[in-house]
């Protein structure tokens, strides 16, 4: 049987890759969830934000000469500031509107930011070097893994647990999702609906270009690398829940889990294994994992 001649070491080293790659697609997927859950837009654009911080940090390093460290803070305020005035500009006529629109116009969007990435630097790929300070690996007795790597999973963790705190956990949290479930309500009790559903935008693109810095020393920076992982991500905020946060980074974890136990056991599905979970799971659970029915009047 295949699994009588797994390699422990191998199985073992798999998992920790699938972990970070985990993590990538839990960071990415929570921006999604925060923009759906609190805006009901579905935001096709979020993969061009990916991209855009991490060529935002390469060009600091190549022209500016501005660090990785100052770049991962920086880059999020940037990018979150750009989304901020799509938010404002284009995003704010359509919430009232079918989510149809809200996909079409940030799937555009998209297109026009890969669009003018590819006329300025072209479709191959661009390398940024690890920071000194996170280079090498560590020993982990099966495998050696990379300093960065594990950077990765921590840095991960703690801006999905900082999130998490800030929505469930603070003043501010109860004011978004106040204004999010009746802002007429909120209106009345004083509380600034725009700004609220602005600023809710600006920290979902944030976080994607948070991603984007944090992905950029492990793969070839390209216009269409957000194109490339949007559709996994999507499928991974299906599977935990339309706007779950709880949902999207235990899902995002979860196959990325998987798809280290499916490059080992069966190569051919790995790439696919994330879609057919999804069709499992809807089939099951049509609102998700962690998702709630819509309410029927």
């Amino acid at each position: 049987m295949i699994l009588s001649n797994l390699s422990i070491q191998a199985l073992s080293g798999q998992l920790v890759l699938g972990l970070v790659n985990g993590a990538f697609y839990a960071t990415l997927s929570l921006g999604l969830s925060v923009i759906f859950g609190m805006l009901n837009i579905v935001n096709f654009a979020h993969g061009a934000f990916f991209m855009l911080g991490a060529y935002i940090g390469w060009i600091a390093l190549t022209y500016l000469g501005i660090g990785y460290w100052e770049a991962l803070l920086l880059t999020p305020i940037l990018v979150g500031a750009v989304g901020l005035a799509v938010e404002r500009t284009l995003l704010q006529w359509l919430y009232r509107l079918d989510n149809a629109y809200g996909l079409l116009l940030t799937f555009g969007l998209s297109l026009v930011i890969e669009g003018i990435f590819r006329d300025a630097f072209g479709a191959s790929g661009q390398t940024y070097q690890t920071p000194e300070l996170l280079e090498g690996s560590m020993d982990l007795g099966f495998m050696r893994l990379p300093i960065y790597r594990a950077w990765i999973l921590l840095a991960s963790a703690f801006v999905c647990g900082l999130t998490w705190y800030i929505i469930e956990r603070t003043r501010l949290g109860a004011y978004l999702r106040a204004a999010t479930e009746n802002p007429d309500i909120a209106n009345t009790l004083g509380i600034n609906v725009p700004m609220l559903v602005s600023l809710t935008y600006a920290a979902g693109v944030a976080l994607a270009a948070f991603a984007g810095v944090l992905a950029a020393p492990v793969v070839q920076i390209n216009p269409l690398m957000g194109a490339n992982i949007i559709i996994t991500v999507f499928a991974v905020v299906v599977i935990g829940g339309m706007g779950s946060i709880a949902g999207s980074v235990t899902t995002g974890l979860s196959l990325g889990l998987l798809e280290g136990v499916a490059k080992i056991v069966y190569p051919q599905i790995a790439a696919t294994i994330v879609f057919l979970a999804m069709t499992v799971v809807l089939l099951v659970l049509p609102a998700g994992i962690f998702g709630t029915e819509p309410k029927r009047v």
